[in-house]
């Protein structure tokens, strides 16, 4: 396994990231254990969940099967970076609508969220503490002071955040910094092959204050895994399908460029992301433990100049960051 910082951090964490949204769901807890013991195994480090993941089993469920992971192997909670999340309604709609504070992040939803996440992951602290999405209604004193009482009480060692924009990350970072203040050390964003338009602007904001990306849907939901048979596969309904119709040249190009160099496209995928600046490691969220070990073999790969223009042929990103990427 090979490691780096999480971002500006001292902590060490694995460049493989393994994310849990399936446990539970998609997933049981007999083989989501196994994927964690597997994970461990391999030198993965650094797990993400997030307080709603669960789906069919219920919100809070990938983070109660963690918990109990943790229960049943005593000592192995400090070797695990844990990463979780809050911004997404707990408590199910009343029929007049949304419960007030029922999603957010004021400084009532984080502290009550903080609380109930460590009771489910049955530990006492968060290491990455992730706002899950920007927040528009609340202000970033509000946030930060928030965020400071968890850290200073020990339940909160990081915080960083997910699917922010650029300027989101200068903001909060500024404010931060004015109340002496850590502020976020890593955000997670939609990014692959296929979409890469988080290199205008997000990208050179996160390196700029030293934000460590931690891109989701690293396979952009299959379709750079090389397919699959399995006609209820993500990347054979809903948005996926569309996209691999819409652009089945590029898909089958890209394909091809991995079988001729001897790559699965899934580890492909991952390892063009590795290669990628300011990327600290792809969350992955294997169903199975052969898909775990699957996705590690990315580590093997190391791609050429001569690779990356290849694979910049077939998918062209947005051409650079901002404004060189538009402008004169």
């Amino acid at each position: 396994m090979d490691y780096t910082q999480l971002g500006r951090t001292g902590t060490s964490v694995s460049r493989i990231v393994l994310g849990t949204m399936n446990f539970g769901d998609r997933t049981s807890e007999e083989e989501s254990f196994a994927i964690m013991d597997r994970a461990l195994e391999l030198g993965v480090n650094f797990f993400d969940t997030a307080n709603a993941y669960g789906g069919s089993a219920g919100r809070g469920a990938t983070e109660e099967i963690i918990g109990r992971w943790f229960a049943a192997r005593p000592g192995v909670r400090d070797d695990i970076v844990l990463a979780t999340k809050v911004h997404s309604p707990m408590v199910a709609p009343t029929a007049e609508g949304d419960r007030p504070n029922a999603r957010g992040a004021s400084a009532w939803q984080v502290r009550r969220e903080a609380i109930g996440s460590l009771r489910r992951l049955q530990t006492d602290r968060i290491d990455l503490y992730q706002f899950h999405h920007i927040d528009r209604h609340i202000s970033w004193p509000e946030l930060w002071q928030a965020m400071e009482v968890l850290v200073a009480r020990g339940e909160v060692v990081y915080t960083g955040s997910s699917n922010f924009a650029a300027w989101n990350i200068a903001q909060a970072n500024e404010i931060a910094q004015q109340r002496h203040f850590l502020g976020l050390v890593s955000e997670q964003s939609l990014y692959n092959l296929a979409q890469r338009s988080i290199e205008l602007e997000v990208i050179p904001a996160a390196q700029n204050y030293g934000l460590g990306i931690l891109p989701w849907s690293p396979l952009s939901g299959g379709l750079l895994s090389g397919g699959s048979s399995d006609a209820n596969a993500r990347s054979n309904t809903g948005r996926a399908a569309e996209m691999r119709a819409q652009h089945r040249d590029q898909f089958d190009a890209y394909e091809l460029f991995a079988k001729e160099r001897g790559w699965a496209p899934s580890a492909l995928g991952l390892a063009w992301l590795l290669h990628q600046p300011g990327v600290t490691g792809p969350i992955i969220g294997p169903r199975t433990v052969a898909q775990l070990e699957s996705a590690v073999s990315a580590l093997e790969i190391t791609l050429s100049a001569e690779d990356l223009r290849g694979l910049d042929e077939i998918f062209p990103g947005p051409g650079g960051q901002a404004p060189e990427a538009y402008a004169w």
